[in-house]
This record gives C-alpha cells, structure tokens and sequence, in this order.
C-alpha cells in the first residue's frame, strides 16, 4: 500500500476507499446527511481516524463499516477494500435489496435496450418530440 496517514477527512477517505467517484461527490454526500461517524452527522472537513465506525447511504443501500486503513492517494479496488471491514448485517441486507430490485425488474418486464439509439435514430426521436 501507500503511505499510511492517522487521520483524513472523512471525503477524501471515502473517495480513496472508492465509495464515490469523485472527491466533490464524496463532499456533497457528507454535506447531504448520507454518511454518518458513529451516528452523528458530520461536515466534509472531519478528520477519521482508524476504527471510526460509519454509516454510507448511496443509491438506496447502505453499509455499516468499520475503518481499517487510511491512505493519502486513491488505490486500486482490491487495495482499497483492505481499508474497512463491513458488519454482517449490512452485507447481508445490502444483498437483500439487490436481490428484490432484481425481481422487481423481472416482475415488471423491464429489460435491457439491444443498442443505444445511433444519430440517425436520436433525430427522429427529437423530431418526434417537437411534433407532439
């Protein structure tokens, strides 16, 4: 691994620990009330420290980690799973959700489009919506 810090903000963490793709994404998250430090709400600028217990809600799921490491640049997806530890309870109930959004898909016939409209198609669609 990298350089090895004691403490981080808690963005920059989540963003070296690949939760969010970006940092200001990470940020606007934290801002947003989407990540708690043992249950209490926090600003963007909060120092973590190893064994902070969090709480990340994104995109209708949520897990409850521990962390393990902090690291000062973003690593590799492998690396940076070694950074926490998840509680059984959010894996198997993250699990949970995945599977129901996936027979709700099934149950209400959604399926995948074979290709992305081309530009011929993208025309005709907007000259379908100005017709209207």
């Amino acid at each position: 691994m990298l350089e090895s810090l004691d403490t981080i903000r808690i963005d920059k963490w989540l963003w070296t620990a690949r939760f969010f793709k970006t940092r200001s994404l990470a940020s606007e998250a934290v801002a947003g009330g989407k990540v708690h430090i043992d249950k209490q709400r926090v600003k963007p600028s909060k120092e973590i420290k190893i064994g902070a217990k969090l709480e990340i809600h994104k995109d209708g799921f949520e897990w409850l980690v521990t962390v393990t490491g902090i690291v000062k640049q973003r690593v590799s997806a492998k690396e940076a799973a070694l950074l926490y530890s998840e509680s059984t309870e959010s894996l198997d109930k993250r699990e949970k959700q995945i599977e129901i959004k996936r027979d709700e898909r099934k149950f209400l016939g959604f399926q995948k489009p074979e290709h992305k409209p081309n530009k011929k198609n993208r025309d005709l669609i907007h000259q379908f919506k100005r017709a209207e």
